[in-house]
């Protein structure tokens, strides 16, 4: 595999920067269960980055260890080239990531604006007190922060839901919602976790396009994971593999679709 410490071109001319995030030798244990044991690889500024492998390889546990949510007993995580200290989920966001989860984790009784609004929490500063009275700085905070909202809207194609309750909307606007939120967060990290579990085919489409949207024209680096190979291989520039808690396999897409241990992996088939 080539030499990437100072970033990469894409086949397709795309200029991918230096090392955003680097997990280092990361062990994962709950109790005597090891979820993760000693895997290292890199983010990218500006890629599209899969995490990939069979069911109960430890992927998702890998996601919660990025966004803060699990802390692992082994290893480091470094973030814009410092190591990052135990932090609660909430300090993580305020860093810059953002995600959406496996099981959609949205408000069912407030509206699609509403519950991309929440997205905005970090931006929003004033006082309970300037919030109930809804003056100065208060008014000019939410008017702010609704135009960023709208701009979303806008951006996922969901202006003619934006005032419905998500318990109302079908699975795959639910899912479109979800992103929103975690876009308004104006994260410089999305952590997107199986985005296109349960959609039909054209929902995927659409969930793609949307997908490499963010990269180029946010210019948002994105980790996902995605059990949809066809997907995975059509949207990211690399892929880390895992099975049974271990890596097996990082690379290009063709790179890993070369790989006897991810093959082997995928097929269920041992090779000799």
């Amino acid at each position: 595999m080539k030499d990437m410490t100072e970033g990469y071109t894409t086949p397709d001319g795309r200029q991918i920067g230096g090392v955003m995030m680097e997990m280092k030798n990361i062990t994962l244990r709950f109790g005597g269960v090891v979820a993760i044991k000693d895997i290292s690889f890199d983010i990218r500024e500006g890629e599209i980055r899969a995490i990939i492998g069979p069911n109960g390889a430890g992927k998702s546990s890998m996601l919660n260890v990025i966004s803060g949510f699990y802390h692992p007993q082994e290893g480091e995580v470094w973030f814009h080239g410092k190591k990052r200290p135990t932090m609660r989920p909430y300090q993580v966001a305020r860093q810059g990531i953002a995600r959406t989860f496996q099981n959609i984790a949205l408000f069912e009784g407030m509206s699609v604006l509403d519950n991309i609004m929440t997205g905005r929490l970090n931006y929003m500063k004033s006082t309970i007190l300037d919030q109930a009275l809804w003056w100065g700085k208060a008014e000019r905070e939410e008017t702010e922060n609704r135009a960023k909202v709208e701009e979303i809207i806008d951006f996922l194609e969901i202006q003619s839901i934006r005032k419905t309750p998500v318990g109302r909307l079908p699975y795959g606007l639910k899912k479109r919602v979800e992103l929103g939120r975690a876009l308004a967060a104006q994260p410089k990290l999305l952590l997107l976790d199986e985005p296109m579990a349960g959609m039909n085919v054209e929902e995927k489409e659409d969930m793609s396009r949307f997908i490499l949207d963010v990269n180029d024209e946010f210019g948002m680096t994105i980790a996902l994971i995605e059990h949809d190979m066809g997907v995975v291989m059509d949207l990211s520039d690399r892929v880390v593999v895992m099975d049974y808690g271990k890596k097996i396999g990082d690379g290009t897409p063709d790179e890993v679709r070369s790989n006897q241990a991810v093959i082997d992996a995928y097929l269920g088939v041992s090779h000799d």
